[in-house]
């Protein structure tokens, strides 16, 4: 059976890419930044630093592969293949580029194999299959009029992606913009640089060409502003904190007014009605919609809100099912909960737990620093209760593994608490009752309100946010919207 041990020594044979990759070449950078090993506090590798010079150079290759057509002008059934073939590297190498986002962001090794990397594959596959199946469109006109709309690539695309699923979220958009067409210029996250530039590397492998795939790692506000503000980039795909969604939007209106879509924070209702149909099964989704990927998930459900009237029964229950979370290795298999991102994360987290109790509620579960002694990030999983929905542990986003308990006592109360804070990504409802289900479900403002379970979801469906948790659309066939145009063709016969 694969343990710890396994793990352990795959980890000290892995020798990662660290420089840029740029127009099929690795390229390396005047400086470089170390990327840390959450778990310990300890470097991983030092990684080139891209600056505005390193991101002209990748997206003059970009805009070269586009302009020449390799990439674009191949046959969908040619792109298809290729993308199909970069699929299976992804899928052949999962546990390689599982162990590199679990030493990177410190997720649990079990989380990264059977959650991260099948999404990701899954992912792949599905946009490459819809490449020669998506077709244009002939409108309805006069006899002596044929009005053809296709759908053309935007260009280059600048990918900008989070740390708290590395490839997951990249593959959501690079996936639908290479299907697309585009050229794609990625920049991860400073702390998670090392799968995405194995990916850039498959990519090659699989038959993309060069500069049809860049990958930049650097700083948001380096790497990631000099895309923002490149007049060559068509379009700008982010996800991130709500704050960088904003400077993106800056960005683009100070360069050449590039299509820019968002997905960005939020702070999920977990309501949760007097005639739940199973009050274990709502406990268990309410522990692990706020502690899973150490509740360093835009989705996370950080607020519960529960009827008075269960309440103290329910929230017994949460406590329960969430001391099984407590922080472990992230290279054993067995370990449910891992590391914070970084130090900067850590302590971020330990201050929304205090600012939670001097606002007068109490930890009633966990509160404190785990594993000390290892030099790593870990938190205990926490439960907060009582909290006010005006409390700033319930309107901002923590990214840790806190949960703010909220009492409610009609729906209408409910529903106001819910859309209560600048965020409208997700949501769910627990009840037996379905006209109350939709009602409350067409009434939360969120891009995905799930009834009495949390956080399902399918490549098949589109995935965003309202408010200030972005817009435009990942996953599903929704996502060309954000990395094609419409062009109308009209020809009088």
């Amino acid at each position: 059976m694969t343990d710890r041990a396994h793990y352990a020594g795959l980890a000290e044979r892995l020798q990662p890419r660290t420089d840029a990759l740029i127009d099929g070449r690795w390229v390396t950078a005047a400086e470089r930044f170390e990327t840390v090993n959450p778990a310990t506090g300890q470097v991983l590798a030092a990684v080139a630093r891209c600056r505005e010079p390193d991101v002209d150079q990748a997206v003059r290759a970009a805009r070269a592969a586009f302009e020449d057509g390799r990439w674009r002008d191949l046959h969908p059934r040619e792109r298809k293949a290729r993308l199909l073939a970069l699929t299976g590297l992804i899928e052949a190498h999962s546990e390689e580029l599982a162990l590199l986002e679990t030493l990177d962001v410190g997720k649990p090794i079990t989380d990264s194999l059977t959650v991260d990397l099948p999404l990701t594959v899954r992912c792949f596959a599905w946009y490459a299959e819809a490449i020669d199946k998506l077709y244009d469109e002939v409108a309805p006109t006069g006899a002596n009029i044929v009005a053809m709309v296709r759908r053309e690539p935007v260009g280059v695309v600048a990918v900008v992606v989070p740390w708290n699923y590395p490839l997951m979220m990249a593959a959501w958009k690079l996936a639908p913009a290479l299907a697309a067409g585009n050229s794609v210029v990625l920049k991860p996250a400073e702390q998670s640089p090392l799968s995405a530039l194995r990916l850039g590397e498959l990519a090659l492998e699989a038959g993309l060409p060069p500069g049809v795939l860049n990958v930049v790692p650097g700083y948001g506000e380096e790497a990631g502003r000099a895309l923002g503000l490149h007049d060559d980039v068509d379009a700008a795909g982010f996800t991130g904190s709500t704050e960088v969604g904003k400077l993106f939007l800056r960005y683009a209106g100070e360069s050449n007014m590039k299509r820019v879509s968002l997905e960005c924070g939020g702070k999920a209702p977990h309501l949760v009605l007097p005639d739940c149909p199973d009050l274990d099964g709502a406990a268990a989704a309410a522990a692990e919609g706020v502690f899973y990927n150490q509740g360093e998930s835009c989705t996370a459900a950080s607020r519960l809100l529960v009827h008075e009237s269960i309440r103290d029964d329910f929230v017994a229950r949460v406590v329960d099912k969430g001391a099984a979370y407590q922080p472990g290795d992230p290279l054993d298999p067995a370990t449910r909960m891992g590391a914070l991102v970084d130090a900067t994360q850590f302590a971020r987290v330990l201050r929304y737990i205090e600012t939670g109790r001097q606002a007068g509620a109490s930890c009633v579960l966990g509160g404190q620093r785990a594993l000390e002694e290892t030099g790593g990030y870990f938190v205990e999983p926490t439960v907060l209760d009582p909290v006010k929905p005006t409390d700033t542990v319930a309107q901002e986003e923590i990214f840790g593994p806190v949960l703010s308990v909220i009492g409610f006592r009609d729906l209408d109360e409910a529903v106001a608490i819910a859309n209560g804070t600048i965020y409208g990504l997700n949501g769910a409802v627990w009840t037996r009752d379905i006209t109350v289900a939709l009602t409350l479900a067409r009434r939360i403002r969120a891009g995905t309100v799930a009834i009495n379970t949390y956080d399902d979801g399918d490549i098949t469906v589109p995935f965003g946010g309202y408010k200030q948790s972005g817009f435009g659309r990942d996953r599903s066939l929704h996502a060309f919207d954000k990395y094609t145009e419409l062009k109308t063709v009209w020809i009088a016969l």
